[in-house]
């Protein structure tokens, strides 16, 4: 056999290594490529490579299935075959699986034996001129720009013993852009998310960045309150991401969560918002697009091991303001008595009817706040998915519709599923980018939401 092995190569090795009862490879071909810059300078670039790769063994015992999961490089037959006898031998002295649930069949599907798709530092053909008018400008202005582009193309190959050979590309880029005067005195943020960077403009990122400094012109000390407050489609995403990551059916079904029902069960079917509030997810969203089949390395309360392959589409999370649906693997479906809903890599919140934009909500507002992202934020109990966290980069005040200065920063302490049912005004969904999880899940879209009383429960010294 070659020394060096395609991926298809290395599934097919690791499939014949191995001398579980069953096995299941996956092999994640990734390259990505970056710019980062401070100063209104080029500081670093570079282009990666690395392939991984996931061996799941499975044992039939007398008490059941046991499973043991190794992930590591490798490009070679020694390094696939150590991951390979490794997942066995895990499984072996493991015990038996709570999920295990009987592997999904199948066959080699065309795009199968294509090659990886990568990336390289040609993506940023086009930005990389703008970038280099957009540090002209700011310069001229006394204003200095840090930031950063990444793009990624990972493409993963499954491939189990029980005949399914699936192949997915993913694209994923982000970027984010920090300006400040020359003093440093204040600083705004601007990012977001992209598949291939033809639609980043750095010039209008630094216009947009320009606004927001000659906002905070004016310095403004708030205490804590509650303020009728603008969440722009970037802290409605920092939100969202934690409710979804935090809707396990098997916690809710333990009486473990907000999504709980009093008494026993969980709360699918219950009414979280008076308002017609929607939030799914979709593989084939536009823009978003995201894996169809389930890709799981290890089980948890909401990926299952055995579930691997399993075709994935749209599913209503919430619809007309009414819980739908849970994170459920095969196994936790059958405790709840629920349809299986596994995880999804992109999330949409709409509200039917919403129209207008930001600008709209803030225009509407008599006197308020507008943010612009959140960070560090953490629960503070699951049973109402209390999180707190700080305001970042940029807390406006809001007078008689318009923008009238900046104020100091806060901690926040609000429920994303409270605010459901709390917020006044939405504007239309539109791609957002979260601040404190985007690098982790970038495939988000959100509207702005208005919350009348948002919880500031304490000024913050964070700059």
């Amino acid at each position: 056999m070659k020394a060096t092995l395609t991926p298809q190569d290395l599934a097919e090795h690791a499939l014949a290594a191995s001398t579980a009862d069953d096995c299941i490879a996956t092999i994640r071909d990734t390259t990505s490529a970056n710019l980062r810059w401070a100063n209104n300078t080029l500081t670093t670039n570079g282009v990666m490579h690395g392939v991984t790769m996931t061996v799941v063994s499975f044992v039939v015992g007398r008490e059941g299935i046991a499973t043991g999961s190794v992930t590591g490089s490798a490009t070679t037959v020694t390094q696939a075959t150590a991951l390979v006898e490794a997942a066995d031998r895990a499984a072996r002295r493991s015990t038996p699986a709570e999920d295990a649930a009987e592997l999904l069949t199948g066959e080699a599907e065309p795009a199968w034996a294509e090659m990886p798709e990568g990336t390289s530092i040609d993506v940023y053909d086009r930005l990389a001129p703008a970038l280099g008018e957009a540090f002209a400008t700011a310069a001229s202005e006394r204003r200095i720009l840090y930031g950063f582009v990444d793009h990624e193309v990972a493409t993963t190959y499954l491939a189990s013993s029980r005949g399914l050979r699936l192949r997915h590309v993913q694209p994923t880029g982000h970027y984010g852009v920090t300006g400040k005067p020359e003093d440093l005195s204040d600083s705004a943020w601007v990012g977001g998310a992209t598949r291939d960077f033809r639609d980043v403009d750095p010039v209008a990122l630094d216009r947009e960045l320009a606004t927001r400094l000659s906002w905070g012109a004016r310095r403004v000390e708030l205490p804590a309150g509650r303020y009728d407050t603008v969440l722009p489609p970037t802290a409605v995403a920092d939100l969202m991401i934690y409710a979804y990551w935090s809707a396990s059916a098997r916690e809710a079904h333990d009486g473990q969560s907000v999504f709980s029902r009093p008494g026993g069960g969980t709360r699918i079917g219950d009414r979280l918002s008076t308002r017609p509030v929607r939030l799914f997810s979709d593989p084939a969203y536009d823009g978003l697009q995201a894996a169809p089949f389930v890709m799981a390395s290890s089980s948890s309360n909401t990926s299952s091991v055995f579930d691997n392959g399993l075709p994935l589409a749209r599913t209503d999370w919430i619809e007309d303001g009414e819980l739908r649906a849970l994170l459920q693997t095969r196994h936790s479906a059958q405790l709840t008595g629920q349809p299986v809903t596994p995880g999804i890599d992109n999330l949409v919140l709409g509200v039917d009817g919403a129209d207008g934009s930001l600008e709209t909500l803030v225009g509407d507002t008599e006197r308020g706040l507008l943010l612009t992202c959140l960070w560090y934020i953490r629960a503070v109990d699951p049973q109402t998915l209390l999180l707190t966290g700080l305001t970042r980069d940029g807390v406006y005040l809001v007078e008689n519709g318009e923008i009238t200065g900046a104020v100091n920063n806060f901690r926040f302490n609000e429920s994303p599923v409270d605010l459901l049912g709390r917020f006044s005004v939405a504007s239309p969904t539109v791609p957002a980018f979260s601040r404190e999880w985007g690098d982790y899940f970038s495939r988000t879209a959100m509207p702005a939401l208005r919350v009348p009383d948002f919880n500031m429960s304490s000024v913050s010294q964070a700059t």
